[in-house]
């Protein structure tokens, strides 16, 4: 097993666009304690509404073991997610075991910060490289709106000094989903609460994720009418990426302030440098944040009659990225040039961001 796993492919498994593996989003947990509009709605998702239970998810063995396998094909990055990933019991116990697999150099988590206070010590000892908050606004009313009422933003904050205190090596970002006329115009505010504390602030379009948030294209604000507004605020210079293939743009404050990122993935699709894959919770891979279906790997996890060892794995996941050709978001920005509206309407229903992560 720990052969297989240590034999990385001498050349790396590309997708049919040439597209390298290289990442792997891990969704540990299918539960919220949040009901955030545009990813688990209220209505769609009410008390007593059926998650899956313990049993149906991987345990943390097949989490390493998908892990191991995706490293020996080329992937160096790992990012838990959920759902909300700290619901996830001894969730320390499997960072441990996800930073010490040869290959990867960075295991990052992303949270909505409400129970990070009371873990990013134990996330930090266990080997953590970088932890995202997502994290829409600062003014109470809006956060209340944005997260369905089932948080307060204080204890979001304490989790955030927490983080920031345990000094993971990759440090501490904040992901902020702007929607016009629901919480752009507290970008500036928010902005300057992180200015000088060493907080990456990421402002990300608002997307088509999943198919039960209600998307139209009115309600993004393009990254680069965001990036004009804040410009006369505080004067920002771009940065170079930090690697090839890096989601957001950089920029720096010219006074010393810090860093944000814009990811403009509907104004500005980046699809041709994805090399990203997502693991749901129970075990289904999938090739693109769109995706309308993924593969089962608990079948093989789990299968005992001896056909489910690691070298079949390993070709499972070799084929499904090497078939890969999804494209979605450039796909989207070529559908509505030929339309003769603003309004992009889904032609097809999407697995929901809460069940593989963002």
């Amino acid at each position: 097993m720990d052969e297989i796993a240590l034999r990385r492919t001498d050349r790396p498994v590309l997708d049919r666009r040439g597209r390298p593996l290289r990442d792997l989003r891990i969704s540990v947990m299918d539960r919220c304690n949040f009901r955030c509009p545009y990813c688990m709605p209220e209505a769609a998702y009410p008390e007593g509404f059926r998650f899956l239970s313990p049993p149906e998810r991987l345990d943390f063995d097949e989490i390493a073991r998908v892990a191991r396998m995706a490293a020996a094909l080329g992937v160096t990055k790992l990012r838990l997610t959920g759902g909300e990933p700290l619901l996830r019991p001894g969730l320390a116990d499997l960072v441990a075991r996800l930073v010490r697999i040869p290959g990867i150099d960075d295991v990052a988590l992303t949270t909505n910060g409400v129970l990070l206070d009371r873990q990013a010590g134990a996330l930090r000892a266990a080997g953590l490289h970088r932890v995202t908050v997502s994290l829409d606004s600062l003014d109470p009313r809006v956060f209340a709106r944005l997260s369905g009422g089932r948080a307060e933003l204080a204890a979001v904050l304490r989790g955030i000094d927490a983080a920031r205190h345990a000094g993971f090596p990759g440090g501490v970002k904040i992901n902020t989903v702007v929607q016009r006329g629901v919480n752009d115009d507290g970008v500036p505010d928010l902005l300057a609460h992180f200015r000088h504390t060493g907080v990456v602030v990421r402002l990300i379009e608002y997307m088509d994720v999943g198919s039960r948030n209600g998307w139209t294209r009115d309600d993004v604000v393009p990254s680069r009418a965001l990036l004009a507004r804040l410009g006369t605020l505080w004067p920002l210079e771009p940065l170079l990426p930090n690697y090839r293939g890096e989601v957001a743009r950089r920029y720096r404050y010219v006074d010393g302030g810090g860093e944000i990122g814009f990811i403009a993935s509907v104004s500005a699709p980046f699809c041709g440098g994805c090399s990203r894959a997502r693991l749901s919770s129970e075990g289904r891979l999938y090739t693109c944040l769109f995706a309308t279906e993924g593969t089962d790997l608990r079948a093989i996890l789990r299968d005992q009659s001896g056909a489910g060892d690691d070298e079949r794995l390993r070709q499972v996941l070799s084929r499904i990225w090497r078939d890969r050709a999804d494209r979605y978001s450039e796909a989207r920005v070529e559908d509505t040039a030929q339309a003769d509206g603003t309004k992009y309407k889904q032609t097809h229903e999407k697995i929901e961001m809460h069940y593989i992560g963002g």
